[in-house]
């Protein structure tokens, strides 16, 4: 199968540095925003304690990288993120970066009174725009929206739909939407699934990639699926303007691990569109970073024709 998006020849872009403790194993999984002419690129990154803390980099070119922070600007703080905050994306809400990441950390459950769990939850922080691009790390209060639910891959949409913000998160195997009046407060919402494997190439799961990206034809999303060998593929869909609930995508992957330094993991948390070209940045094998790019145009057109289908909506919904 001939790709969709092209690899950058120069991949890796990121990799780990090994006199830096925190980030010595890997790098990888990260979010991208593009900000007063340079992309941004929040990555998760591991080191000698195995614990997830978050790297920052820039680059004026979506290739090269320019700048890189030498300690982390995310850390865990919270008994919820014990063992990490993994999994960054930035979305961008008037004047602040709104970070959502998966926290993992330890829950007791209040039937299980002498053992504490493992758990993976859905994140939220957020940072003044001006503060993130001055390099000044003070982010706001940690908000855990669906709070003991194991749950991942969480995105936020930009704007809000009929007076709410939407919050994508994915209880496995599906991608789910959940609502917020104000961001801080998730609890009156109700849970539906929007979209479900139904490929060969995500048969045992999907999730949510970078943040949706607003589009003359609706809102773009870079989605992940993994297959019954556990290979992780990139996948599109298309949202509709005003419905979050509402999606076509494509029946085939946009993008597969190949080389070497991939070998079966491709992982997209966060992508840019710069002078048309879209920008997907992937974790590669869970221990680098690379980027893929394609024509924003042409992306678009794929859903003009027989490679996409439509998702029917779903009637099922819960209250968090």
């Amino acid at each position: 199968m001939d790709p969709i998006l092209e690899r950058y020849a120069g991949n890796p872009i990121l990799e780990p540095i090994g006199n830096h403790p925190w980030e010595s194993s890997r790098v990888f999984n990260c979010a991208a925003v593009y900000e007063d002419g340079k992309v941004h690129i929040v990555y998760r990154a591991q080191g000698e304690d195995d614990v997830s803390r978050l790297g920052y980099a820039e680059s004026s070119d979506g290739y090269h990288v320019d700048f890189r922070y030498n300690q982390p600007i995310f850390s865990p703080l919270h008994h919820f993120e014990t063992y990490g905050c993994e999994d960054p994306r930035l979305t961008k809400i008037d004047d602040k970066f709104y970070l959502t990441y998966t926290a993992f950390g330890r829950v007791q459950r209040w039937h299980e009174v002498n053992s504490k769990m493992r758990l993976a939850q859905v994140g939220i922080a957020s940072i003044p725009v001006s503060n993130f691009l001055d390099h000044k790390w003070n982010w706001g209060k940690r908000i855990f929206p669906i709070p003991q639910v194991d749950s991942k891959n969480s995105v936020l949409f930009p704007k809000k739909f009929q007076g709410k913000y939407a919050l994508y998160h994915r209880i496995s195997p599906h991608i789910w939407v959940t609502y917020s009046n104000d961001l801080a407060d998730w609890s009156n919402s109700y849970h539906k699934i929007v979209l479900t494997p139904q490929e060969k190439w995500e048969y045992k799961k999907i999730g949510s990639g970078a943040p949706p990206i607003e589009t003359e034809k609706g809102w773009l999303l870079v989605y992940h699926g993994v297959d019954e060998s556990f290979t992780y593929r990139l996948g599109l869909a298309l949202i509709d303007r005003d419905n979050p609930e509402k999606l076509f995508k494509l029946r085939r992957p946009i993008f597969e691990p190949r080389e070497d330094y991939e070998r079966s993991i491709a992982f997209c948390c966060g992508a840019v569109e710069m002078d048309g070209t879209l920008f997907v940045y992937y974790g590669a094998d869970d221990r680098r970073i690379g980027v893929a790019t394609a024509d924003l145009s042409e992306l678009l057109s794929l859903f003009d024709g027989k490679m996409c289908r439509q998702i029917p909506m779903l009637a099922n919904a819960r209250r968090s």
